[in-house]
């Protein structure tokens, strides 16, 4: 196929020749327009170094007509994974990746969802060196695989035009390390308060809690027992025993997980004072309840259904009522204060380039369109979770939407869900214990420091720390 885009290429080079006067007689102008390389009017000595000469450009000639055709029709294919919180997530990112294939038609991307055990499979992928381009990495995982080199430093694909500080800062600094970028947040998603109307003017609550200590009092008037048969049918709090939803709390009095060395450091008055707010309001008020206390699977499950008038949750609750309970009055609004101090968990989501990638150039025009502007702003559209770019934020008003205001002002203070590479390994035993905790299995205090220990030991042989003196 020829490139005609490079005939006023070889235009020029024909238009040289025209202008090389030679010794021969009788050799006219190389017409170069029309390409006419024989002329019968030439002499034999004139056709002959023509002839010669065209004979030498000839393999320029075939290049420059169709080297450009084998780079128009050459594509790539770019290896992306992530999972789905829900189908219409999938078909959103299916949307998006259209888009993107359709402005880059040299490039193709497969997309594959993994919902079972991702980051298992993820990791083993990476030493077998068999995984995707690019990939979703929670900030959760972050630390790890930063920490094990396996990530593409993304600065020097980073262009001024990309715009990266528009980002919010809280989210980009969760894949950042040592100066360098290795991830560019996609979303987040904070948890506030959502609060079923009917139930408040029912119990005369004419406004949502700002303060814990109302949220306290609030939940006893909303635990009731509407058949009046000894048994609870309604309960004040929903809750979700475990560290990704109380990791704020336990900062609220001056807790912490982890120390400087990167040994957990949990198990302290500080941190405990902050976690019996749930504690006391599960055993002593009995006005809290965990999901399959009620029959439920989640949190989600629990408000939707009607089973507490309150929970804690975050921005893919609301699609699911919209779709499912689209008769459930309900609100929201931002997490009480604890300590006088705002505060609330973070969830964000990057896309990594594997260090492996084999198109690393392909796999980076993703990425810059996935977190791009635009993309974003298409992929934010469906409301599962927020644009981590400020300017993506404010074009699309959801700070003045009712139901995601709060959402949108829980970046200002909320925490991120990520400390360092040992998080797995606390979290895993801060779990393990606090639950027994909560059922009245042994007091909080013994079951913190029981898992601090546990969790240094483990720290320590993985590590190579020295955190079993904690």
């Amino acid at each position: 196929m020829i490139n005609y885009s490079n005939l006023d290429t070889i235009e020029r080079i024909f238009t040289r020749l025209s202008q090389i006067r030679f010794k021969s007689p009788g050799f006219p102008p190389v017409r170069a327009g029309g390409l006419c390389l024989y002329n019968r009017n030439f002499n034999r000595p004139g056709k002959l170094l023509l002839g010669k000469i065209f004979i030498g450009l000839l393999p320029i000639i075939i290049s420059l007509t169709s080297c450009g055709a084998s780079n128009e029709e050459k594509t790539v294919t770019v290896k992306l994974s992530g999972w789905q919180s829900s189908p219409s997530e999938q078909e959103l990112l299916k949307q998006v990746i259209q888009e993107f294939e359709a402005k880059h038609p040299q490039i193709n991307v497969k997309y594959e969802t993994i919902n079972e055990q991702y980051m298992d499979v993820i990791k083993t992928r990476l030493i077998g060196d068999a995984a995707p381009d690019v990939f979703y990495l929670d900030a959760f995982e972050a630390p790890l695989l930063i920490k094990n080199n396996v990530l593409e430093p993304l600065d020097s694909y980073i262009t001024p035009e990309f715009d990266v500080r528009d980002f919010q800062p809280i989210l980009l600094n969760a894949f950042r390390s040592s100066d360098r970028i290795y991830g560019l947040p996609k979303d987040f998603s904070p948890l506030v308060l959502f609060y079923n109307k009917k139930y408040f003017r029912e119990a005369d609550l004419t406004k949502p809690p700002t303060t814990w200590n109302e949220l306290t009092d609030y939940s006893k008037k909303l635990t009731v027992d509407r058949d009046r048969d000894g048994r609870i049918d309604t309960y004040g709090l929903g809750i979700a025993p475990e560290l990704a939803r109380q990791y704020f709390m336990l900062k609220a009095f001056g807790g912490k997980l982890s120390d400087r060395q990167g040994c957990a450091a949990f198990a302290t008055e500080e941190s405990s004072k902050g976690l019996e707010l749930i504690i006391n309001q599960y055993r002593q008020d009995k006005s809290a309840a965990q999901p399959s206390e009620v029959g439920a699977s989640s949190g989600t499950d629990m408000f939707a259904g009607g089973k507490v008038a309150m929970a804690i949750e975050g921005p893919w609750l609301i699609p699911f009522i919209q779709k499912d309970f689209s008769q459930l009055d309900f609100a929201t609004t931002e997490v009480p204060t604890i300590n006088g101090k705002p505060g609330t968990m973070i969830y964000t989501v990057a896309y990594v380039m594997n260090k492996k990638a084999k198109n690393k150039a392909a796999a980076w025009q993703l990425i810059s369109y996935l977190t791009g502007k635009q993309g974003m702003k298409s992929w934010a559209k469906g409301g599962i979770a927020f644009p981590s770019r400020r300017s993506v934020l404010a074009d699309l008003n959801y700070d003045r939407s009712p139901q995601q205001a709060a959402f949108v002002k829980g970046v200002e203070y909320g925490t991120v869900w990520q400390t360092d590479e040992n998080l797995p390994i606390v979290n895993a035993n801060f779990n393990n214990q606090f639950i027994s905790a909560l059922l009245g299995e042994q007091s909080l205090r013994s079951a913190m420091q029981k898992a601090q220990i546990t969790a240094n030991r483990e720290i320590s042989d993985t590590s190579g720390l020295n955190c079993n003196s904690r």
